[in-house]
């Protein structure tokens, strides 16, 4: 039976739950059904408490993001996510978390400015497209881990933006509101305190135009950006998720363990497992 268990189907276990708990007690069969999948559900949870969180957790997320998680066990699923949450233990405590969500929805102060930002000047290992950029340390190592390995594969990186100030963000986001409108606006650029940018963990690469994805450039860092900790935020068919149209360009630093379990339980949509570890802590 434990065996039996251990293969269950991830997402069709939450669905079986919640399908059978609403079916009526006037149904024989369905009386029978719940009967199954209420003691199935408690040898799980016996088994492993967190099991009961995790269908709370999942049953709380979009339609939308259960639907790009894939069948499977969900031991496996709580073994990849406490491995992510080991790295966060050894996250600095000073600062806000690499997992920190901010979008539309969550945002930090005017005030918020990440501990020990690092100049982000041009050098042997990549070059810039301005003079003022600065990443968290952290971001600042994994950076140079990846244009230490394109460099290898003949290609120099070029990083066009980094981390921006609250104030600077609010200048910015009115400017494109006074050029475009605020509705169009509001798809391309992110009101001040809702901006990766501010955490200090993103990097727009290239030209930060569409094309950029089709260069040499482009195509190597969608193809290794997530050995090195680097995710994609804004895919491109997801801005009802992420809220911004696509960006092929914008990358944030996550680490790869994240990476690692973002692909393999999220569709490797970032803003559907940050939303996941948001909802789980």
């Amino acid at each position: 039976m434990h065996k039996q268990i251990k293969k269950s189907l991830l997402l069709f276990f939450v669905l079986l739950l919640v399908s059978f708990t609403a079916c009526t007690k006037s149904d024989s069969k369905s009386k029978q059904k719940v009967t199954a999948t209420e003691a199935q559900s408690n040898l799980q949870t016996e088994l492993n408490p967190e099991i009961e969180k995790l269908n709370r957790v999942l049953l709380s997320m979009s339609d939308r993001c259960k639907a790009a998680i894939p069948n499977g066990d969900p031991e496996e699923f709580l073994a990849d996510l406490h491995r992510v949450l080991e790295v966060e233990k050894n996250f600095r405590t000073d600062d806000l978390s690499l997992y920190y969500l901010i979008d539309k929805k969550h945002a930090v102060g005017s005030d918020y400015v990440p501990r020990d930002l690092i100049p982000v000047k041009g050098n042997e290992l990549w070059n810039v497209s301005r003079n003022d950029l600065s990443l968290r340390p952290e971001a600042y190592a994994a950076l140079e881990d990846l244009s230490r390995a394109a460099l290898n594969d003949g290609i120099k990186l070029l990083v066009s933006s980094t981390y921006r100030s609250y104030q600077y963000q609010e200048g910015l986001f009115n400017r494109y509101v006074k050029q475009d409108g605020l509705e169009l606006a509001e798809r391309y650029s992110a009101r001040p305190g809702t901006s990766q940018h501010q955490l200090g963990v993103a990097v727009d690469f290239g030209s930060i135009t569409d094309d950029w994805g089709d260069t040499k450039m482009g195509k190597w860092v969608y193809d290794h950006a997530a050995d090195f900790g680097w995710s994609l935020s804004f895919p491109q068919g997801y801005e009802d998720v992420t809220g911004y149209m696509w960006e092929c360009w914008h990358f944030r630093y996550i680490g790869k363990e994240a990476c690692r379990f973002q692909k393999k339980w999220f569709g490797n949509i970032q803003q559907f497992m940050l939303e996941f570890l948001d909802a789980w802590d």
